[in-house]
């Protein structure tokens, strides 16, 4: 007998682990259909892949060169690894070239992740009335913004930086440097850069090329580029 009809799988209670998922998930607007599928939406989900991986210790700085630490170690996460072996099979590029460089493919393998893991539900469409399309919605709201609190939290909250989790300060400074919208205006301007660099500066124990990178991360997720290069969002 054929199989029935999948269900979809149930929405999760908590965020995804991973810093590019995180990313991806503040991004989502549900107030606009695939609002993160940008070459704005796609050079942070690559920015924060690239750092989660700098962060494990598994892409090292030489000389501004984002550079394998070796050549088999895996992480276990689909994107982080596709990735992983994209910068190891590929000529040595700047940290900033691989925020733009085929950053569409990070983007796609975050999401499919995501949708996976219930985060975000795949519904048919037709384009036009004819053309078959598939829109990813929102399907974990509560989820969504109890990570945008949580972040915001982060870059404004009383929590001393040193006793924020590495991982969250992480995706606090990039989303802010994305100007994600869920972040809201800080009442303090001033007193919140102080916070980005004070929370930018946590993994140099564990990392101590770390800030550096997270730095120009930062900046090349800032950036707004009139046009995109051809292969950049792949």
């Amino acid at each position: 007998m054929p199989d029935g009809p999948r269900s979809a799988p149930k929405p999760p209670r908590l965020p995804p682990p991973s810093v590019p998922a995180r990313l991806s998930l503040l991004a989502w607007d549900d107030t606009a259909p695939e609002p993160g599928d940008t070459p704005g939406g796609h050079r942070l989900v690559r920015a924060g892949a690239l750092a989660d991986l700098a962060r494990r210790g598994l892409l090292t700085d030489a000389d501004g060169i984002a550079t394998p630490a070796d050549l088999d170690t895996r992480t276990g996460d689909i994107a982080l690894d596709g990735l992983l072996d994209l910068v190891r099979e590929s000529p040595p590029h700047r940290w900033r070239t691989w925020v733009r460089l085929y950053a569409r493919v990070t983007y796609d393998a975050v999401r499919e992740q995501l949708t996976a893991g219930g985060c975000l539900r795949a519904e048919k469409r037709r384009v036009l009335g004819v053309f078959p399309s598939v829109e990813h919605v929102l399907a974990c709201p509560g989820v969504a913004r109890a990570l945008a609190e949580e972040t915001r939290h982060v870059l404004d909250g009383p929590v001393p930086c040193a006793a924020v989790p590495e991982r969250d300060a992480v995706v606090a400074v990039l989303a802010e440097a994305a100007r994600l919208r869920v972040l809201g205006v800080s009442g303090d301007p001033v007193e919140r850069r102080r916070r980005v660099e004070g929370l930018t500066a946590l993994g140099a124990a564990s990392a101590p090329g770390l800030p550096g990178v997270l730095r120009g991360l930062r900046e090349a997720v800032g950036a707004r580029p009139a046009h995109e290069a051809a292969p950049a969002d792949g």
